[in-house]
């Protein structure tokens, strides 16, 4: 049977993703340098729930000594026009420390987290050195899911025994996206599906600690046709319907996720680049910067076109091409959240979307935060509340470290739109 929802919780989360950011960005002037500030914006907007990467390994399996953590960007200005690694200043932190300062902060604006890692897919791309990167690489692949749930399980008891503040746990995945990342290493076929042995005694291990509290794993987009694979004793089904459509257009024309093909660098100059952009092949980290880029799953085209792409020419290419994906985009949606809903029914257990909607934009680009985003945000909460889903994000880009935060009206309506 799974474990029951927590009667303090909300009946509907509203979350707003924070992801590692709340730790890479906190120098002055930063998104996260006040957590209350942080906290109190999101309130304002709509929201109670905060999604974080715990950093649980690096803090409870690494064995590393984290009370001076050192942050930063890759290096120059690689990554500057990319959300997610556009990090401005080193930092250095105690990083138990700040985990328990967020969820204080969480306590004090009666919000809740729910904790999550990104440590397999690209957290200790931000530290400064290799160590942590190192540490969770020397795990046997087999092996990963239970060491993160043992570190989850540690972080739980170190925020139990501080004031209580384990009160504030909305639920715990082992890790954020399980098919997207190195947690999938040496397997082979279906990664959904390969991935399930292994993320079953994961899960298992975390019950030997905290049979009382709700835990699970969540997926990039909703795998219709491996839903098999996901395995049928989590505690909540969490997916990340993230439904490209016209962006999958833009990432195959110009082959930004994959490495097999050229790149088509005279086409991307036309079409998408700033004048003066350098080739791509010229577009690196300082060298002591780039033994870090082994840590991160998003690859070296991806973050050279979003750094040198002209937003305004990034836009106008999707816009123009929109019109023959909307039907299938807007289709792919609803299905995706009502196949969502159907496994979770069929499980018994609640239904959460913790990520989505479009996909991975630059920085700057205004697709996901202008008229066709929006509308799209609209329709996922309209038919996340419709499926009965219990939490839901108003979009991934809606966090303090995103453009779109400043979209306070947007974000008010669709939250109110989430049930009830």
């Amino acid at each position: 049977m799974p474990t029951a929802r927590p009667a303090h919780l909300p009946d509907t989360l509203k979350i707003t993703l924070w992801d590692f950011t709340w730790y890479t960005r906190t120098g002055p002037g930063e998104p996260f340098a006040d957590l209350d500030h942080a906290f109190a914006e999101a309130v304002e907007r709509g929201y109670n729930t905060v999604r974080i990467c715990a950093m649980p390994y690096l803090l409870f399996g690494s064995g590393l000594d984290t009370r001076h953590l050192r942050l930063g960007p890759l290096g120059g200005d690689y990554g500057r026009r990319v959300r997610w690694y556009d990090v401005r200043a080193e930092t250095c932190v105690d990083a138990r420390a700040r985990l328990l300062a967020l969820f204080e902060a969480a306590r004090r604006h009666d919000c809740f987290v729910i904790l999550s890692s990104w440590e397999y897919q690209q957290s200790s791309s931000f530290a400064l050195d290799r160590a942590w990167y190192d540490a969770l690489m020397t795990v046997d692949p087999e092996q990963r899911p239970q060491a993160l749930a043992d570190a989850l399980a540690d972080l739980i008891d170190f925020l139990a025994a501080h004031g209580g503040l384990d009160d504030r746990v909305a639920f715990t995945e082992l890790h954020n996206e399980v098919q997207a990342g190195f947690l999938t290493e040496g397997l082979d076929g279906d990664p959904v599906v390969a991935l399930r042995p292994r993320l079953e005694r994961g899960l298992a291990r975390f019950r030997e600690r905290h049979p009382d509290r709700m835990v699970t794993v969540n997926y990039a987009q909703v795998p219709v046709g491996s839903l098999r694979g996901v395995p049928r004793d989590v505690d909540v089904a969490v997916f990340h319907p993230y439904v490209y459509g016209v962006l999958d257009e833009l990432i195959d024309t110009f082959a930004l996720r994959d490495p097999s093909r050229p790149f088509p660098q005279e086409l991307a100059e036309r079409e998408l680049l700033r004048p003066g952009a350098p080739r791509l092949n010229e577009w690196a980290p300082p060298a002591e910067g780039r033994p870090r880029l082994d840590a991160t799953v998003v690859g070296p085209r991806e973050v050279y076109v979003h750094d040198w792409c002209d937003p305004d020419r990034w836009d106008a290419w999707l816009h123009s091409r929109y019109a023959f994906h909307r039907q299938a985009m807007e289709q792919r949606l609803t299905t995706w959240i009502a196949a969502a809903a159907d496994w979770a029914a069929d499980t018994g257990v609640p239904l959460v979307f913790g990520e989505g909607w479009i996909g991975y934009t630059p920085l700057h680009g205004t697709f996901e935060e202008g008229p066709v985003g929006a509308a799209f945000c609209r329709l996922a909460a309209a038919e996340s509340s419709r499926a009965g889903a219990w939490g839901s994000v108003v979009c991934s880009n809606a966090a303090p470290h995103h453009p779109m935060w400043a979209d306070i009206a947007l974000q008010r309506e669709c939250n109110a739109l989430l049930a009830p």
